[in-house]
């Protein structure tokens, strides 16, 4: 897909979406929520893919963990991606199943080299079950991990060298982490190869609500802030374009307000590829 700039796609926005003359504009889904045999949620669905670009961004693989993924989950996936034509699915890097329970968060673990073993295992099953790659996101953290062996840009491209599959680089997802645990994010940044990354998110963050905790949480809830504007950027700059989403999942402000926000992702987008020509 030419790289330009996308929205989390919300029901409420239908009508807007479907009417507006946007260049380059796609939209992205959370792929559970759609994986039904009908209703009207599918139904938007299907007419949203019908005039734009749609992704799956999946957040029910558990790729890290020790289960092997979900049969049943992955059937369900491949006919929402057979009916919708999607020009990419992706997941993240994270675990939540546990001895039958399915945690609503995205676990961190330690990137050692059995975990990179597992989680490569369980994502080329996913990839052999839909019939094709998907792209593997960088996760926020809070806190962190003993027992490394492996950076988080290392293990990500050892996995994408071992699978087949590219990188979906969240920067603020960078930002917040590099923010907790202390590193910089342009140093993270940089570390990943240019040739993996297929896609690029970018969000609001918050403060953690306990007033003592210097925490930030990737709450997408707030417009992008300034140094994620930044560091996207520079991401840009170095790599190229590449197919950018305005993440929103919380306090959701209206089609016109993220419609704004996307033009600031797809001006620079804009710029990045004039500078290559």
């Amino acid at each position: 897909m030419t790289p330009s700039a996308g929205l989390g796609f919300k029901t409420e926005h239908l009508d807007e979406a479907l009417v507006t003359q946007a260049q380059g504009l796609w939209f992205e889904v959370h792929a559970e929520n759609y994986m039904v045999e009908g209703g009207p949620r599918l139904a938007a669905l299907t007419a949203l893919a019908e005039r734009f670009p749609i992704s799956l961004h999946g957040v029910g693989l558990s790729l890290a963990s020790i289960e092997p993924p979900d049969t049943a989950h992955l059937r369900r996936l491949r006919r929402l991606a057979d009916r919708i034509g999607p020009w990419a699915i992706s997941d993240h890097l994270a675990w939540q199943k546990w001895n039958g329970a399915h945690h609503a968060d995205f676990l961190p673990f330690p990137r050692t080299e059995e975990a990179l073993a597992v989680t490569a295992a369980n994502l080329s099953r996913v990839q052999d079950a839909l019939g094709r790659s998907i792209m593997v996101e960088n996760p926020s953290l809070y806190f962190d991990l003993p027992g490394h062996d492996l950076g988080e840009a290392d293990f990500l491209t050892e996995l994408a060298r071992r699978t087949g599959c590219r990188l979906l680089v969240d920067v603020n997802n960078v930002f917040v982490s590099a923010s907790n645990l202390g590193f910089s994010p342009q140093a993270r940044l940089e570390a990943i190869p240019a040739e993996l990354i297929g896609e690029v998110h970018v969000a609001g963050h918050s403060r953690d609500t306990d007033v003592d905790s210097p925490l930030l949480i990737d709450s997408h809830d707030a417009p992008v802030a300034a140094p994620v504007w930044s560091l996207f950027r520079e991401l840009i700059e170095r790599v190229g374009p590449r197919p950018t989403l305005i993440e929103r999942d919380d306090n959701i402000p209206d089609f016109g307000t993220l419609m704004a926000e996307r033009s600031i992702a797809h001006g620079f987008l804009t710029e990045a590829g004039a500078r290559l020509v």
